[in-house]
C-alpha cells in the first residue's frame, strides 16, 4: 500500500514545546521518502501572549530565515512547503489575518484549542473538565470549527475532535454535529487533515476518529495528513495506519497546497 509522500503538520523549536532543528526534520523526512513536507509551527496567539506555547510575532521573520535555509540546502531533495498552525479566536479575525497575511504561505492549518477561553488540551487546566458540561464543551467546539472554515483564512482544519485528548468523549451522539460540521468544509472548500499525534496522546487514537472521518468524506471534505511532529522522529509517525484509516473510510487521494490553492491530488 502506498504512504502518503507528503506531512504537512511539522513544528519547530520556536514555539518553546517541540525540540531539534528544522535541519533535523528535513532529515527524517527525506530518510522516509517523503517529496513534500511543510512547516506548520503555531502561530503568535492573537488574544493574549503565550510563551512556550506559540510563537512571538518578533519571531516570524527567524521562522522564515530557518526555513529559507533548509529549502536552500535540501531544495533538489524535498519540497519545503511554508505554512503556520493558527488558532481560531472569535472577534480575533482581523488580527489572525493580518498575521497570515503577513508573509506569502503555502496553506494555514485552522485549529482550535480554546473554548469560551479555556485551552481543552491543556494538561495544566485539565481538572476543568471535572466541571464541564462534556457535550456541551462538544457542542460549542465544533461551532467554533465552522466558524473557522466560514472564516476563509484556512486550507486545512487541524485535530478536528481535540477535546478527546484526555479521554473526555461526549455522552451523546454527536453525528449531527459532525454532519453539519463536515457540510460548512464542504462548503467552504477546506480540508480535514488526519492527524496521527492522537496515537501519542492519552486517548491513543487518531484525529479525527473513524466515524467522524466517514462522515467528512460522506460530505466529500478532501484530506490531509500531519503527524504534528514536536520532535525529528515523529515526521511521518503512524502514516501506514493514517492510510489505514483513510481508506476504511472511503478516501483514495489527498490534497497539495501552493500558496493556499490546491495545486493537485495525490492517490494512496
Amino acid at each position: 500500500m502506498p504512504l502518503p509522500r507528503c506531512d504537512y503538520h511539522m513544528h519547530t523549536a520556536l514555539c518553546g514545546h517541540a525540540t531539534g532543528s528544522l535541519e533535523e526534520y528535513v532529515q527524517q523526512a527525506i530518510a522516509l521518502g517523503f517529496a513534500e513536507i511543510g512547516f506548520s509551527d503555531h502561530a503568535p496567539m492573537v488574544h493574549e501572549r503565550h510563551p512556550g506555547v506559540t510563537m512571538d510575532l518578533r519571531q516570524l521573520p527567524l521562522y522564515h530565515k530557518l526555513i529559507d535555509e533548509v529549502k536552500n540546502k535540501y531544495g533538489a531533495k524535498i519540497i519545503i512547503k511554508y505554512a503556520l498552525e493558527a488558532d481560531f479566536v472569535p472577534g480575533f479575525e482581523a488580527k489572525t489575518k493580518e498575521i497570515i497575511s503577513g508573509y506569502p504561505y503555502d496553506y494555514i492549518i485552522g485549529s482550535v484549542h480554546y473554548v469560551n477561553g479555556w485551552a481543552v488540551d491543556d494538561p495544566l487546566t485539565i481538572e476543568k473538565w471535572k466541571t464541564q458540561d462534556i457535550n456541551q464543551v462538544w457542542r460549542d467546539y465544533f461551532k467554533l470549527f465552522r466558524q473557522s472554515a466560514q472564516s476563509g483564512m484556512f486550507q486545512i482544519m487541524g485535530h478536528c475532535d481535540l477535546p478527546k485528548k484526555f479521554g473526555h468523549r461526549p455522552t451523546v451522539d454527536m453525528a449531527e454535529e459532525v454532519k453539519a460540521t463536515a457540510k460548512v468544509f464542504k462548503e467552504t472548500g477546506v480540508a480535514v487533515e488526519i492527524n496521527t499525534s492522537g496515537l501519542r496522546k492519552p486517548i491513543k487514537e487518531m484525529y479525527p476518529s473513524p466515524q467522524h472521518l466517514k462522515i467528512y468524506y460522506a460530505a466529500g471534505v478532501p484530506l490531509t495528513f500531519g503527524s504534528d511532529a514536536h520532535t525529528p522522529e515523529n515526521v511521518g509517525k503512524n502514516f501506514k495506519e493514517a492510510v489505514d484509516l483513510a481508506k476504511s473510510a472511503g478516501y483514495s487521494e489527498y490534497l497539495i497546497f501552493n500558496k493556499c490553492k490546491i495545486e493537485r491530488k495525490e492517490r494512496i
